[in-house]
C-alpha cells in the first residue's frame, strides 16, 4: 500500500502546478503516505484486536464515565481533519472493560474516513457489544477543518452528537446524569 500512496501523492503535488522535484517536496510523498497509512490504521484493527481480552466480571452497577478522550479522525468528504473529544458512559452488567480499551475504540473508529454521526454510533455500538452494558451514552465534541478550512471557513464553530443506548435512552434520569457529570 505505501508505494501506490506514495505515487499518488506525486501524482497530486503535480496535478496542484507544483514540482514534485523540488527540494522541499522530494520527501513528501514518501512522507504523506506513510501518515495517511497512520491515520487510516482503524481499517487494519478489530475490536477483538484491540480490546484483547480485558473485559473483567464486576459487581459494579453504577455508571462509569470515561471524559475527554481525544480524537482525531478525517472527514469522509473532504479528507480534511476534524480533532475533538468523546465522553462514554456505560452502567455494567457484570462485566468491566480495561479504561485503556476506550480510548482504543475511540481511536479505531477515528482512524478511518468518517462523519462524526457514524463516528460516534460506532463507538456506542462497540463499547456495548463488548460489555454488554444495560446502557451506554456516547457524546462527541469536534471542530471540522473542512468547516474552518474552506468553504464557510468559520474558526469557532464546533458540532456535538450523541448516541444512547439501553438505559441511557429509556431512562431520562440516566440521561441526564451523565449529562450532569460531562459537564463538570
Amino acid at each position: 500500500m505505501h508505494n501506490e500512496l506514495k505515487n499518488s501523492y506525486q501524482e497530486i503535488i503535480s496535478a496542484v502546478g507544483e514540482d514534485p522535484q523540488r527540494e522541499g517536496l522530494l520527501d513528501t510523498p514518501k512522507r504523506a503516505a506513510k501518515a495517511m497509512e497512520y491515520l487510516t490504521k482503524g481499517y487494519r484493527q478489530t475490536l477483538d484486536e484491540i480490546t484483547n481480552n480485558a473485559v473483567f466480571t464486576s459487581d459494579a452497577d453504577d455508571m462509569v464515565l470515561i471524559q475527554d478522550i481525544e480524537l482525531y479522525s478525517m472527514c469522509e468528504h473532504h479528507l480534511l481533519p476534524f480533532v475533538g473529544r468523546c465522553h462514554i458512559a456505560y452502567i455494567p452488567n457484570g462485566k468491566v472493560l480495561g479504561l485503556s480499551k476506550f480510548a482504543r475504540i475511540v481511536d479505531m473508529y477515528a482512524r478511518r474516513f468518517q462523519i462524526q454521526e457514524q463516528l460516534t454510533h460506532q463507538i456506542a455500538k462497540a463499547v456495548e457489544e463488548v460489555t454488554g452494558a444495560k446502557g451506554v451514552g456516547v457524546i462527541v465534541e469536534a471542530k471540522h477543518m473542512c468547516m474552518m478550512m474552506r468553504g464557510v471557513e468559520k474558526q469557532n464553530s464546533s458540532m456535538r452528537t450523541s448516541v444512547m443506548l439501553g438505559n441511557f435512552r429509556a431512562d431520562p434520569k440516566t440521561r441526564n446524569e451523565f449529562l450532569q457529570l460531562i459537564k463538570g
